[in-house]
């Protein structure tokens, strides 16, 4: 079969196939099938919940993201966002009864949208977006703002738009981050010691920082921190035979299609789910702890047993695995020679 598969690719390598390279792959090849199932998935869980999820909304995180771009546009035009802003505001008052929804979320979009109706010039259409705007906020005062908190909440920084120079800067030096990069190699012998949960949630809300397309994070870390369970994961990836059985952490990076309308964002799962893996392995190394990052690659057998082992969704789908732990210090490392800047940089002209 794979010797069919080969000669196959190769005639629909021809200039009058390459754009016919969907035949290929619906009549000779289905390894693309479960991309486009859980593409397929997460488009109608999208539309079926409208955008929101039981802990966060992709749609209001996405369109409150877009009003803060519009908002620090210099110069700031005086009418923006006309096209989504009611969209917006339902979503806002749909959200505000969903009790498991995250408060910080919520209140971050309230903030940015009490902002945008004070700056912004009013139309119709955004006159009638703060009226639904205006009375969700008194639901969202009366649920999230009580008596005894309202004084300090006041007293809050908004989660608005601010400049540079109110940003905190950091102390850390080129010299010292680069340090931090060449003392961070994939680690793959660990002691027994246990990693204590409270480290992983430290890092794991360092890796929260990272960008993200619109903001939507469409991602999750599901943590084995127990040694059998975290072999037991680790295993399913091909390539930890000989140091699975000593991981005693595995974190396994996934992203959610339920975050996305269309399947032209598809792959924003893998893009925002590593620039987060990237972080958060940068900040476990800050915290005393090694990790290395481990390939998740399409293979029907291993998906199923993952999806069966973390009870996924048929919309999310594993990005990487992250082996954690405290490392050997006789433990060896590959030494990895990295591409130099004459390979990797390319000018444009």
């Amino acid at each position: 079969m794979a010797k069919f598969d080969s000669v196959m690719s190769r005639c629909f390598k021809h200039r009058l196939l390459r754009s016919k390279a969907s035949w290929f792959y619906h009549w000779f090849n289905s390894q693309f099938d479960r991309e486009q199932l859980a593409v397929l998935a997460g488009r109608n869980a999208y539309e079926q919940n409208q955008g929101i999820g039981s802990q966060s909304s992709s749609l209001l995180r996405r369109n409150t993201h877009r009003i803060e771009k519009g908002l620090s546009m210099s110069p700031r035009r005086a009418i923006f966002a006309q096209e989504y802003i009611l969209e917006t505001v339902d979503c806002f008052a749909l959200c505000i009864d969903l009790t498991q929804l995250c408060n910080e979320e919520l209140s971050w979009a309230h903030d940015v949208l009490s902002y945008y109706f004070k700056v912004v010039k009013h139309t119709d259409v955004i006159s009638d977006a703060n009226l639904i705007f205006e009375s969700a906020q008194a639901r969202y005062t009366a649920k999230y703002i009580t008596a005894r908190d309202s004084v300090s909440s006041r007293a809050q920084t908004p989660k608005i738009p601010y400049t540079k120079h109110q940003l905190i800067k950091s102390d850390i030096s080129a010299e010292q981050f680069h340090s931090l990069c060449v003392q961070r190699r994939s680690v793959r012998w660990f002691t027994d010691e246990l990693v204590p949960d409270e480290i992983l949630n430290q890092a794991i809300t360092t890796a929260a920082l990272a960008p993200s397309a619109c903001n939507r994070q469409p991602f999750n870390f599901y943590v084995a921190n127990e040694t059998e369970l975290a072999t037991q994961v680790a295993k399913l990836a091909g390539g930890t035979v000989g140091f699975a059985e000593n991981i005693p952490c595995t974190i396994v990076v996934v992203g959610d299609l339920s975050a996305y309308a269309l399947e032209r964002d598809r792959h924003l799962i893998y893009l925002d789910g590593a620039l987060a893996a990237m972080q958060l392995m940068l900040a476990l190394e800050t915290l005393g702890l090694s990790s290395c990052p481990i390939n998740w690659p399409d293979i029907e057998v291993p998906e199923n047993k993952m999806a069966k082992l973390l009870k996924l969704e048929s919309y999310q789908r594993p990005i990487m695995l992250i082996a954690i732990g405290y490392a050997k210090e006789s433990g060896m490392i590959p030494y990895s020679q990295k591409k130099t800047i004459a390979v990797l940089r390319k000018d444009i002209h």
